[in-house]
């Protein structure tokens, strides 16, 4: 069955679109009046003199996290190279001078250009090895060799100057970054 729709007839000045041309041009004056008179009520943050506070579920820079040794905690599986649907991070392993450790990373690095903030490699960490909470805002560059992250700026996070960002903790626990779930699956392994 064929339903047939009716279009409204159109007579006069609303067949040249005149009262809705008019309407448009009112409402953008009361906009710049607004603007103009009210500039306190604007949502505009006047960057960088004013920096809003950063959540704490922010996908920020990536980092590496420690061992007590010092050590990056990573041991090279490859999960979060292989999550990574932009193929930013690469990872070369090596084996440990002692049979009983495993592997560490020799080589790692992460391309931010490629990267889409996804947060899939912390997710897919079996060793909550990787994090995503430097809460860094800008990652500006003028070569491609000042966004790409090494392994030596991945693991430099506990000295950084981040006055923007109270609530940063480098050590802030696992609750945070990761659900109860993964908790309790961790709690479980061991």
């Amino acid at each position: 069955m064929v339903k047939i729709v009716r279009r409204p007839h159109l007579a006069g000045m609303r067949k040249l679109y005149v009262v809705e041309i008019l309407g448009g041009l009112l409402t953008t004056l009361a906009h710049v009046l607004r603007n103009l008179f009210f500039p306190e009520k604007l949502p505009t943050v006047f960057y960088p003199e004013n920096r809003k506070a950063i959540p704490a579920a922010y996908r920020g820079r990536h980092r590496l996290m420690k061992r007590e040794d010092g050590s990056p905690r990573c041991t090279a599986c490859m999960l979060c190279a292989t999550s990574c649907p932009a193929f930013c991070i690469h990872i070369q392993a090596g084996e440990a001078d002692d049979p009983f450790k495993e592997k560490y990373p020799v080589d790692f690095t992460i391309d931010l250009l490629r990267c889409v903030f996804c947060g899939l490699c912390v997710e897919a960490c079996p060793l909550d090895a990787i994090r995503m909470d430097v809460p860094l805002v800008s990652f500006a560059g003028y070569r491609r060799e000042d966004v790409i992250l090494t392994k030596e700026i991945l693991l430099q996070h506990e000295n950084a100057d981040y006055a923007h960002a109270p609530g940063y903790n480098p050590h802030r626990p696992l609750s945070v970054t990761h659900g109860v779930h993964y908790i309790n699956f961790l709690k479980n392994i061991k």
